[in-house]
């Protein structure tokens, strides 16, 4: 998504400083309906954290630019699909949690995911915070924040996205962006902008995020063997 695209490039060119802090926050609605409402149960996912959060944890490592060390995770499904059986199982997914996420080197990372908050502002908020200042980034506004702490003053600009790529792709026009890289990188005309090595470890976190909550305590990556 074009601000959130900003906010890593502003991250990168040294906007903040050292990385010491990420907070993102989905508030949002449920879970849409799937083909036989499949996503219902953990055990066909891996759980919320799996499914749904994994792309914020790769966020997370593309900004904080190391490896997670360990896992803390506080959730539950309080809300959403509290009547629902599949072949007389009853949903069991997570609609609610806050995760944190240490990183090698000291940084940490937040994400504060409600599936049950329809009536909010802004759906997704990223907020990074280093040694030198501050970048944050919203949608659906696609407003983007930038504060440095030598002056304490904040600019707020507005990201655009092309209007082929709103008409086409879904997520704000991101999927149309995804696209075109993947294409580039199967005809060899660009990079591979997404490894293997990054689906692990995005997965690997929400691996872990889901054993914390039920577990009720903080997991090492170490244990995932990674």
């Amino acid at each position: 998504m074009a601000p959130t695209a900003r906010l890593v490039a502003e991250v990168r060119d040294g906007a903040v400083g050292r990385v010491r802090m990420v907070a993102i926050r989905e508030h949002r609605f449920p879970f849409q309906v799937k083909v036989d409402n499949w996503n219902r149960l953990s055990r066909n996912t891996g759980g919320t954290m799996v499914e749904k959060c994994c792309h914020f944890f790769d966020l997370m490592r593309l900004i904080v630019g190391t490896r997670p060390r360990r896992v803390y995770a506080s959730g539950g499904q309080d809300v959403n699909h509290l009547d629902e059986v599949y072949e007389g199982e009853r949903s069991d997914i997570v609609d609610n949690a806050f995760v944190i996420v240490d990183f090698e080197g000291g940084g940490r990372a937040l994400l504060d995911l409600c599936m049950f908050a329809e009536a909010s502002r802004e759906h997704n908020e990223i907020a990074v915070t280093g040694d030198v200042g501050k970048v944050e980034c919203a949608v659906p506004s696609f407003n983007v924040y930038l504060g440095r702490r030598d002056h304490g003053q904040v600019t707020t600009e507005t990201e655009t996205t092309d209007a082929t790529a709103l008409a086409i792709g879904q997520h704000y026009g991101s999927t149309y962006y995804e696209h075109l890289a993947f294409q580039a990188a199967v005809r060899g005309e660009g990079p591979v902008a997404v490894t293997a090595e990054d689906g692990l470890y995005a997965v690997a976190i929400g691996i872990a995020a889901e054993r914390s909550i039920a577990e009720g305590c903080p997991v090492e990556m170490s244990e995932l063997g990674l």
